[in-house]
């Protein structure tokens, strides 16, 4: 099977400032795309709703010289919100089951992980 990440991302203010109605509603929605991966054969292995892009810290530098800094590394409206760790054989049931979050996020990206189980 091959791994890929499905990346949410999204308007953190948007979701600040929604009901608790519309919140059940996104959360049915993420609770449908996992239940759907499973009957299609498609394997969740991780993922997690991220906390808001302003408690993030960006670190530079290297070992023993790193500049620690508050908030996002990019400065945008549109910020990371979550994401899903999906081994699949099946990248075009991916996207198309991907097809429930973005309709209900917006656009969502999948990207595939580089396998290092050879070494590096």
């Amino acid at each position: 099977m091959t791994e890929y990440v499905v990346l949410i991302p999204g308007n953190e203010s948007s979701w600040l400032n929604a009901t608790e109605e519309h919140k059940a509603q996104m959360y049915a929605k993420h609770g449908e795309f996992h239940r759907l991966l499973g009957e299609r054969g498609h394997k969740v292995v991780g993922g997690n709703e991220l906390t808001h892009s302003g408690t993030a810290k960006v670190v530079r530098g290297e070992l023993d010289a790193i500049t620690v800094t508050d908030g996002p590394y990019a400065e945008t409206v549109e910020q990371l919100t979550g994401y899903y760790v999906v081994d699949t054989d099946d990248l075009d049931d991916l996207l198309q089951v991907c097809g429930i979050l973005a309709g209900a996020e917006g656009a969502i990206e999948v990207r595939g992980t580089v396998d290092h189980s050879g070494g590096m």
